[in-house]
């Protein structure tokens, strides 16, 4: 496994060993042993998978409380991953990042907690994958605008995004800073 660097300190971006020959690769998709190497040593509690077509934008997202982390991982397709960090103490306060995920590559980006996490389907089709250190509860899960101007999110511009009415009505990011304990 190689660690590809990230411009904000928190996130990690994994890049797996893929082993490939003539019938298709395969690639260890999480091992704690050696992700903790790698400074992952959360317990992740639940999987989810989202299949979302051209153009869906699903963010930003994050949980307040104990927070949540996750390891995130593009299965099928192309999508633009984002964090922003949401660690009201740190000089990145509020500041994005991007990167691709794909199928080819098979490279994980990992979200410790004060992050919010967003994504968009770039490809056709995308199944995202991801794992994550807290159960769902829909009472401490939280967004903010994924088109606010103040973050400045760079979001593909040459297709047509589909985002959802929750998404599209959430607040900005400065409207909910209270709530941020990270």
């Amino acid at each position: 496994m190689r660690i590809v660097d990230t411009r904000i300190d928190g996130p990690v971006l994994l890049e797996p060993t893929a082993h490939r020959d003539e019938r298709g690769f395969f690639i260890e998709s999480y091992r704690a042993n050696v992700w903790a190497q790698h400074g992952i040593a959360d317990t992740f509690v639940q999987d989810n998978h989202s299949r979302s077509c051209q153009g869906v934008l699903r963010g930003m997202h994050f949980a307040i409380g104990a927070g949540q982390a996750k390891l995130v991982r593009c299965a099928r397709g192309r999508i633009l991953d984002v964090v922003v960090d949401l660690r009201r103490a740190s000089p990145t306060y509020g500041e994005w990042e991007s990167v691709e995920l794909d199928d080819a590559g098979a490279r994980q980006l990992y979200i410790p907690i004060g992050f919010a996490h967003g994504f968009c389907v770039l490809s056709e089709i995308a199944d995202v994958t991801y794992k994550c250190s807290t159960y769902y509860d829909g009472e401490v899960e939280r967004g903010f605008a994924y088109d606010d101007p103040e973050v400045g999110i760079a979001w593909p511009r040459d297709i047509a995004l589909l985002v959802s009415r929750r998404d599209v009505e959430a607040p900005a990011l400065r409207e909910i800073a209270g709530e941020l304990a990270f």
